[in-house]
């Protein structure tokens, strides 16, 4: 049985806040350090220290480390909950991205590629269970919860905003190798505090009920596939074509996606009014991917337009490419509580705007970063380098429109679906992460260096699904209304 969270506090809020806030803070330092070397790395030549892999490969590989981060949340969400607990999910998990982070350093090619799955697997265990842990030194729920998860958040912005700020630096002053050697030291002091502080959660998330509690039969079976499948492919026996495997893996998610949905449909015994809400959360669904499948860019296409065609001459400094993506984390720092207030006003006026509208808004905020990338390609094409100006408008209408799909994704999602399919709507959620991930990796695979009007090709196509996307989305807004009549 769970105990309660230590009642100590710290400025009004439970103390264990400190302890999960800086456990996300170092998962993110680690993931977003990662991000901004990773597609470069795998690019750059092995004579200055890279995997010299072609950037279809490179594309396709990015794609599937994002979104199987996402994916395996699930699985991750499962295992606290059925199997070990929210805390040691979490401590296991930290193990395994320092772990992973440490392969990546030390490693060779093939141990590279098994270092970035240890850590997909590190992601999903820690990623939903420290947020998990969150809730719980909450119990009462409301406003104080809310002001938490306002802390926690911040966490997870300024780790976004120092890791791709620090690892390049360090990447580009001393080696690759030391880059990912910091993001692997930096995951390893999140979890020596979490370890040193946890008591201040006491035991929530500690232990997993007698009736709740499954088998690790099935995991064991999991990780011993996998570990044959990796086998396989460093002996040679079985050669990974990345950019086949990322559109294998497109395929079984979006049909992973289409068998559930046609479930909740047909054989869930819903009512009819519960089955007009999963068609809106059908619309969500697809909105979702095709944001989260531009919106990735920021570690794909974006980093190397980044380190390729930007003049990187920062107010006296030659910044290393990977440090823009700083620009996105500290975007949302500024801008989150901007549009939360920019909601709360419209709330009390009866006019915040329902959910597909603010998706329609997002994804057009999208085509418009797209736009202003499609000039800037543009002037590449006449043979100039562009200011990072460029790149950072770009990350600033991005984050604007994650903040009109990000927050009121999940809560509608929730919202939408029957309770007794809550855990399984969230999931759904994930999985649109996870499906856009994967295809922002195979978008990035469409630019080809030696054929550079695919560039300005690619960014005016993903600015067309993002707009097009958009007005779908505010067409079918009042529709979608009526199907969520008596959702508030």
């Amino acid at each position: 049985m769970n105990h309660p969270a230590t009642t100590r506090t710290l400025l009004g809020q439970p103390v264990g806040i400190a302890t999960l806030f800086l456990t996300e803070l170092w998962e993110r330092f680690t993931y977003y350090g990662i991000q901004s070397l990773l597609i470069l790395f795998m690019v750059a030549p092995a004579a200055s220290g890279g995997l010299g892999l072609d950037d279809q490969s490179s594309s396709s590989i990015y794609g599937l480390y994002v979104g199987s981060t996402y994916l395996l949340g699930l699985l991750g969400g499962w295992i606290a909950d059925r199997l070990a607990g929210a805390q040691r999910a979490v401590i296991a998990g930290g193990l395994l991205i320092a772990a992973g982070n440490t392969l990546l350093a030390l490693g060779t090619t093939a141990i590279f590629f098994v270092g970035l799955l240890v850590i997909a697997m590190g992601v999903g265990l820690l990623k939903p269970n420290v947020s998990a842990l969150v809730a719980t030194l909450y119990p009462e729920g409301g406003a104080r919860r809310d002001a938490g998860f306002s802390i926690f958040y911040m966490g997870i912005n300024t780790g976004g905003f120092l890791g791709p700020m620090l690892v390049p630096l360090i990447a580009t002053a001393f080696g690759w190798r030391f880059g990912f050697a910091l993001t692997a030291l930096g995951m390893v002091l999140g979890v020596g505090q979490f370890l040193w502080t946890r008591r201040f959660l006491g035991g929530a998330g500690l232990t997993v009920a007698p009736e709740q509690r499954a088998s690790w039969t099935p995991i064991v079976g999991v990780l011993a596939l996998l570990a044959a499948a990796v086998l396989l492919a460093l002996s040679g026996v079985v050669r990974v074509d990345a950019a086949l495997l990322a559109s294998g893996a497109s395929r079984a998610v979006s049909l992973l996606a289409v068998a559930y949905f046609v479930y909740l449909l047909f054989f869930a015994g819903l009512t009819g009014t519960e089955r007009k809400r999963v068609l809106v959360m059908v619309a969500l669904f697809v909105a979702s991917v095709t944001f989260w499948a531009g919106y990735f860019q920021q570690g794909g296409s974006f980093n190397l337009f980044a380190a390729r065609y930007t003049d990187m001459h920062i107010l006296g400094w030659n910044a290393p490419p990977g440090v823009l993506q700083a620009a996105d984390s500290l975007f949302v720092i500024i801008l989150a509580g901007v549009f939360a207030a920019l909601w709360l006003a419209l709330g009390k006026r009866e006019r915040d705007p329902p959910a597909a509208a603010k998706f329609g808004v997002a994804l057009l905020l999208l085509g418009c970063g797209f736009l202003v990338m499609y000039f800037a390609a543009g002037r590449v094409l006449s043979g100039h380098r562009v200011l990072s100006t460029w790149l950072i408008c770009a990350y600033f209408l991005h984050v604007c429109g994650e903040m009109c799909i990000s927050p009121v994704g999940l809560s509608n999602m929730s919202k939408l679906v029957p309770p007794r399919f809550l855990g399984q709507a969230m999931g759904m959620w994930f999985l649109s992460l996870a499906l856009g991930g994967i295809l922002a990796g195979q978008l990035t695979g469409e630019y080809d260096a030696s054929h550079l009007e695919s560039l300005p090709a690619l960014f005016l196509k993903i600015f067309w699904y993002g707009v097009i996307a958009g007005a779908v989305m505010l067409a079918v807004t009042p529709l979608a209304k009526r199907l969520m009549a008596g959702v508030k």
